[in-house]
């Protein structure tokens, strides 16, 4: 079984959605992304253990900044990485590549836009239009 590429997953015709090859892309897509994010967690733990001390008072102010920003952006991490799991147990379950609140199908260019969607374009849009108007 030859492994479909990014391309002929875009070029889908629209026949056999998620069959046993694209949940395989997909699953390879999300997997890779893990290991990444785990990378760079481990990354930022290794760089924060070796903290440097600095006596002056505006280098300490400088590296405690690029510390909180490196640990927010480690928690944005965290949070993708929750939603990356997800999506893996959704492949595993069968429910992957359809959306959470109507069952219709998402679509696989949107999945390739953001392979942790779930929900189709046009519930996010309602959501986020529910959002704004109960936010306001």
């Amino acid at each position: 079984m030859a492994k479909l590429t990014e391309q002929e997953i875009l070029n889908w015709d629209g026949e056999d959605y998620m069959n046993a090859d694209q949940l395989e892309f997909f699953k390879e897509l999300l997997l890779q992304m893990q290991q990444e994010l785990v990378n760079n967690a481990n990354a930022t733990a290794n760089h924060l253990q070796e903290q440097e001390s600095t006596p002056d008072p505006a280098d300490r102010a400088t590296l405690e900044e690029e510390y909180a920003l490196e640990l927010r952006t480690r928690d944005r991490e965290r949070k993708l990485l929750q939603k990356i799991q997800a999506s893996l147990r959704q492949i595993e379950d069968g429910s992957y590549g359809y959306c959470e609140d109507t069952g219709e199908i998402i679509g696989l260019r949107r999945l390739m836009a953001r392979p942790t969607a779930t929900l189709s374009v046009e519930a996010q849009e309602r959501r986020e239009r529910m959002k704004r108007q109960y936010a306001d």
